[in-house]
């Protein structure tokens, strides 16, 4: 047999994560190889356009939460461009009773709301005021009625977490799920004076650039990846592999795959996996099996995404961000993004794009429905939600995600520390993708990053 190329780093994946991971490398002069199932770079990342619509697949939007991903665009500059959200897309609709409620964003607006109950909105006074608490393992639901009330959990935090994670605030845990949260209350002692004092806060320069802005890149996200892609060398991406393995040898890895009908390997001295946990037994089958098992039951929701186009719309007005329904509206849609609202040329000048999400965590039967029951599910809550007087879009595209977005809940500490365990017995081996270190846009840009400096450092 014919010894094998030797690389430097091999890297699985080609999603944000991979894809920056393989740009910091290239940027340091380091050798790699980037293997992908898919048949092109962005992993779910996709970007369609058809009959004037611009449209996504896969995530639709991200918000600037790490100053990694503005550096990955000022590294690209004059291959892709960062477009944040319109003014005009400011508002954000939650749905009470039926009807569409602006989520307030000031004093008086919070006073006014009727989202929150007159007894929540005199109770978030003494916020600054409790005990922070004790338990790490204590959920969303628990920590959010504790400090800020009852309708503060329904009408503002379920409905995030359900745009967020389409999760369940009475599983996720805030500590793993959103640390920042769970760091202003043990850090600083509630969320208001918490929040008030690291505004206080002198910040770095990289720091000055989390704006928390919401984002996507001119004529959409996939023109990300592709800058990605050409940046860190299109000659260094295989795609469309099956049979992955890796093996160690001696203090490398044997990685082969099948490729257009035939074997290959190579030998790298170290393998940065970016993929969902549920691939690790297979492309990893020298991993014990009671390792595997604190990783691989990660749960993940399912997610249908819906796209419609209009090329004249008749409905409400699209003067924000979107919409999300609280589980306490009982509606078969998560929410809706308000696509032509936030970014510019994604639909025809007197028409709307708009994308729906059904499914969820607490929702799961959404994903065994027809694409003919999906329509018809579709037709009766946007005609309703969205005062549609004749629904008829012209575009009407279904999307289908089985392992959608992973649910950091109580198991997820021990995940993470069995995720180190492997890492120091197999030196040169690096786990990544978002079964660790967040599931947002921002979170993969900078898992990337300190992926590829481990590799460097080294």
């Amino acid at each position: 047999m014919n010894t094998p190329e030797s690389i430097h780093t091999l890297i699985i994946g080609s999603g944000l994560t991979g894809l920056s991971a393989a740009h910091y490398l290239n940027k340091a002069g380091v050798d790699f190889m980037v293997l992908d199932r898919n048949s092109q770079p962005g992993g779910v990342i996709q970007t369609q356009t058809e009959d004037g619509f611009v449209y996504e697949v896969g995530p639709n939007t991200g918000v600037v939460g790490s100053s990694e991903i503005v550096e990955l665009f000022e590294d690209l500059q004059g291959l892709c461009e960062l477009e944040t959200a319109s003014e005009k897309a400011q508002k954000r609709y939650i749905l009470k009773n039926g009807q569409w409620e602006p989520l307030p964003s000031g004093i008086m607006a919070g006073v006014k709301t009727p989202l929150f109950t007159l007894k929540d909105k005199f109770r978030l006074l003494g916020e600054p005021f409790r005990s922070k608490g004790k338990n790490p393992h204590e959920t969303l639901s628990q920590l959010v009625k504790r400090r800020m009330g009852q309708s503060f959990l329904d009408y503002a935090i379920d409905p995030f977490i359900i745009g967020v994670y389409a999760g369940d605030p009475d599983i996720l845990i805030p500590k793993y799920a959103l640390p920042k949260l769970y760091n202003l209350e043990q850090d600083y002692g509630s969320f208001i004076g918490g929040a008030i004092k690291k505004q206080m806060q002198k910040k770095t320069e990289a720091e000055k650039k989390i704006t928390r802005k919401v984002f996507s890149a001119k004529g959409g996200l996939s023109n990300l990846a592709r800058a990605l892609y050409t940046k860190a060398g299109k000659e260094k991406f295989r795609f469309s592999i099956s049979d992955l393995s890796v093996q160690p040898e001696g203090e490398n890895f044997r990685i082969s795959w099948s490729a257009e009908g035939k074997t290959h390997a190579v030998l790298a001295n170290h393998v940065i996996f970016t993929g969902g946990s549920f691939e690790l037994k297979e492309s990893f089958p020298f991993l014990e099996k009671t390792d595997l098992e604190k990783i691989t039951n990660l749960k993940y929701a399912k997610i249908t995404e819906v796209t419609l186009g209009f090329s004249h719309w008749k409905g409400m007005e699209l003067d924000g961000f979107g919409g999300l329904i609280p589980s306490r509206e009982k509606r078969d849609v998560l929410g809706v993004l308000f696509m032509s609202t936030l970014f510019e040329n994604r639909a025809p000048e007197k028409g709307a794009l708009l994308t729906i999400f059904m499914g969820g965590i607490r929702n799961k039967k959404i994903s065994e429905l027809t694409d003919e029951q999906v329509k018809e599910v579709i037709k009766r809550e946007i005609s309703d939600l969205m005062q549609l007087p004749d629904f008829n879009p012209e575009l009407f595209k279904i999307t289908r995600y089985q392992h959608a977005i992973p649910q950091y809940e109580a198991s997820s500490g021990v995940r993470f520390e069995t995720i180190e365990k492997i890492e120091k017995k197999y030196p040169g081996l690096l786990l990544g993708g978002n079964m660790r270190d967040g599931i947002g846009m921002a979170d993969r840009a900078k898992q990337g990053k300190m992926l590829a400096e481990q590799v460097i450092n080294k």
